[in-house]
């Protein structure tokens, strides 16, 4: 490949957008299908919005209706990602990444989503580590795990992704702090055998603002186009 045909297809780095308030789980869907038909039709830019959600459950794509076991618990919402029921609330981070796949992400090659996918687990992966977690992953189970502190394991981390006309939209849910006696209404991705945690119940005292700094570095090592 020549260097400018290679030039055109890597990707520059994404804008990083950071929201404070809670953000409405229909606004988040209606922005996020907003940016990506405009980074398709170039005229946007690619995007990491990281945020939290009041609490809700999310049904992705594969969701049974049989693993929402207390519907009246919060809102539920169908995400249009792939996966099955998740939980969204406050103290956990959220982040939503879009991305043009028709170019190269750093590890990731162009339309690739198995890769884009791993690429999104390896992010994770190296944000937890920088905040001495080691996240796993596990064959069959969707997600980061971690050693729970008493001989088993937990997921720490949400995956479920959607691709629009080569376009990348929802992302990653990294259980920072949130309270986890709101997991107990779904089957969370459909796994009955292992439970959820976070970094809290780890007994780290990561923050939010901790648990950015940790992805936006991590990011460089997977996603940018020096890796």
């Amino acid at each position: 490949m020549n260097d400018a045909v290679s030039t055109s297809l890597v990707a520059t780095a994404p804008a990083w957008r950071v929201s404070d308030d809670l953000v409405p789980y229909d606004s988040a869907l209606a922005a996020m299908q907003t940016q990506a038909t405009a980074i398709r039709a170039g005229e946007a830019e690619e995007t990491v919005w990281l945020l939290e959600h009041p609490p809700l459950y999310t049904a992705g794509t594969s969701a049974q209706p049989g693993d929402l076991t207390n519907p009246a618990n919060f809102p539920t919402y169908d995400a249009g990602r792939g996966g099955q029921w998740t939980y969204h609330g406050p103290g956990q981070r959220t982040a939503y990444v879009m991305l043009d796949l028709t170019r190269q992400h750093g590890l990731i090659p162009p339309r690739d989503v198995r890769k884009y996918v791993w690429g999104l687990e390896e992010w994770v992966i190296r944000a937890l580590d920088q905040l001495n977690v080691r996240g796993e992953r596990r064959e069959g189970r969707v997600g980061i795990w971690v050693a729970d502190g008493a001989g088993g394991e937990a997921k720490i981390a949400a995956i479920g992704v959607r691709v629009t006309r080569w376009v990348s939209w929802h992302g990653i849910a990294l259980n920072v702090s949130p309270n986890l006696d709101h997991f107990s209404g779904i089957i969370p991705c459909g796994i009955r055998e292992h439970g959820v945690t976070s970094l809290e119940k780890l007994g780290l005292t990561t923050t939010l603002e901790d648990a950015d700094l940790a992805l936006q570095s991590a990011w460089t090592g997977v996603f940018s186009a020096t890796a």
